[in-house]
């Protein structure tokens, strides 16, 4: 009994922590405001802040995508494939490191810690091809 009051004590502390951190994301990837509402109207309940996530990844992949294709517009043909194969490594690291964070063990908080690590990546990255663009 001691080992599952144990787990369940660890795993209230640790949603706790992510519901904590999310008004942070989104002001350091620069989330939605929608999704910073959505989230708020999830309330803390597992498949509707997963729903917030979905539909907030789809916004963030969408912006990762414009940006990407804005910076090749603007690249030789060698630093486009540059370009081409970092992209693609990074979508393999991302999926691979995002996919860590799903611990079959882990119950629903393990989905939503995969989610928020795959949505919170992808905003980051559209972000960096955003400013190395400005760079130019």
């Amino acid at each position: 009994m001691r080992p599952i009051l144990s787990f369940l004590r660890y795993a209230l502390l640790a949603l706790a922590g992510a519901s904590s951190c999310l008004p942070v994301l989104a002001q350091d990837t620069a989330l939605s405001p929608q999704y910073a509402a959505c989230m708020d109207k999830a309330g803390g309940v597992t498949l509707p802040m997963l729903e917030c996530m979905g539909a907030e990844h789809g916004r963030q992949d969408r912006r990762l995508n414009a940006a990407f294709q804005a910076l090749m517009f603007d690249l030789i043909p060698e630093r486009k494939k540059q370009l081409q194969a970092a992209q693609r490594l990074w979508i393999q690291f991302r999926d691979a490191n995002c996919s860590f964070y799903h611990d079959p063990d882990g119950g629903s908080l393990a989905r939503v810690s995969a989610n928020l690590c795959r949505l919170q990546m992808t905003s980051l990255r559209a972000q960096e091809l955003v400013e190395l663009r400005a760079a130019r």
